[in-house]
């Protein structure tokens, strides 16, 4: 008989009495990602989370999609400098001027990589040797916030001129986005992601 979903065993930031976490560990966190406007969703959140809690971050989610127009990366790139100032004042944000004005940086750079290499999804496997890498991590504390893979990517895309992008940035943009699976061993989720 298969248990039901609740009883299953998660990674320990996942097992915490909020929903919003545990439907984002059980739905969304590192399931391998294959379309440009979702890792461009993720690139603006997790840019977003700089400094603050990923749950802070995902409470506002909706605010972020209404405020960045659905994370289509074009319409975030010909925003106006009004557009992006009014943004400070919406409280479903965070309001913070460096991170909006980030997010049309980072759009008009993350399209330049979808020129060159044909999409973004292309480009940012190409790190990984374009499969996950599936850790084994067995306690929360083994989980690494960065690695060589994210390091060459957070690299790669300041020089290209992204900001927002450093190397443990990259890192959580990996794991949620499948490029890395750090659930544990001992999480329902390893398995089926490995």
């Amino acid at each position: 008989m298969v248990k039901k979903l609740k009883d299953r065993i998660r990674c320990p930031w996942a097992g915490m009495d909020k929903p919003v976490y545990q439907r984002y560990h059980d739905t969304e966190w590192g399931v391998p990602v294959r379309d440009d406007r979702i890792h461009f969703e993720f690139l603006i959140l997790e840019g977003a989370q700089a400094g603050l809690s990923w749950y802070t971050i995902l409470c506002r989610r909706d605010g972020y999609r209404k405020a960045f127009h659905g994370f289509d990366p074009l319409k975030v790139a010909c925003m106006t400098d009004g557009e992006l100032e009014k943004l400070m004042l919406d409280p479903g944000i965070i309001r913070n001027r460096l991170k909006i004005f980030a997010a049309r940086r980072n759009a008009l750079v993350f399209l330049a990589i979808q020129q060159e290499f044909g999409s973004f999804d292309a480009y940012v496997w190409s790190f990984v040797g374009g499969k996950p890498i599936v850790n084994r991590c067995r306690t929360f504390k083994d989980i690494p916030v960065t690695s060589l893979q994210s390091d060459a990517l957070s690299k790669d895309l300041k020089k290209r001129g992204m900001s927002f992008v450093g190397s443990t940035i990259i890192y959580a943009h990996m794991q949620a986005t499948g490029l890395v699976n750090d659930h544990l061993t001992t999480c329902w989720r390893h398995r089926l992601l490995s």
